[in-house]
C-alpha cells in the first residue's frame, strides 16, 4: 500500500469493498474485479492485484509476475465470456505512466463495441 494513513482507492477497494460502494465480480486470494467508474466500452471491468504494485513498470521478468498477470488475464476473461459472450471482440490491456488514472496496477478488459464518450 501506498501508506497506512491513506492507501490509494484500489487498496481501499481491496481492503472494504462496501465501503467504497463497489461490488466485486471477481475475488481470491491473488486478484479482484469490478466495473470501471467510466466504462469505455459495453462491458468494462478492472482486474487488480491484491498487493499494491504501482504501475506495469514495476513488473519484472519472474515467475511470480507473470503468474499474477496470467491469473489477471484469465479472471478478466472469463468474467467478459460469463457476461458478455456474443460480443465479437474483447481487449485486455494496461496504462503506463504517465497515462494511468490510479497508481495501482489494474488490467483494463472490455467486451466491444467501445461506448462513445
Amino acid at each position: 500500500m501506498t501508506g497506512a494513513s491513506s492507501p490509494c482507492v484500489f487498496c481501499r477497494i481491496v481492503q472494504n469493498p462496501p465501503a467504497t460502494g463497489t461490488t466485486l465480480l471477481h475475488s481470491d486470494e491473488k486478484v479482484v474485479a469490478f466495473q470501471d467508474i467510466r466504462p469505455a466500452a459495453f462491458r468494462h471491468y478492472l482486474v487488480i492485484p491484491v498487493k499494491h504494485i504501482t504501475s506495469v513498470k514495476d513488473l519484472q521478468r519472474r515467475d511470480e509476475d507473470y503468474y499474477l498477470v496470467s491469473r489477471m488475464l484469465n479472471v478478466g476473461k472469463t468474467l467478459l465470456q460469463q457476461d458478455a459472450p456474443w460480443s465479437k471482440e474483447y481487449r485486455f490491456g494496461f496504462h503506463q505512466p504517465p497515462f494511468n488514472s490510479v497508481k495501482h496496477l489494474h488490467l483494463h478488459c472490455l467486451a466491444l463495441p467501445f461506448t462513445p464518450r
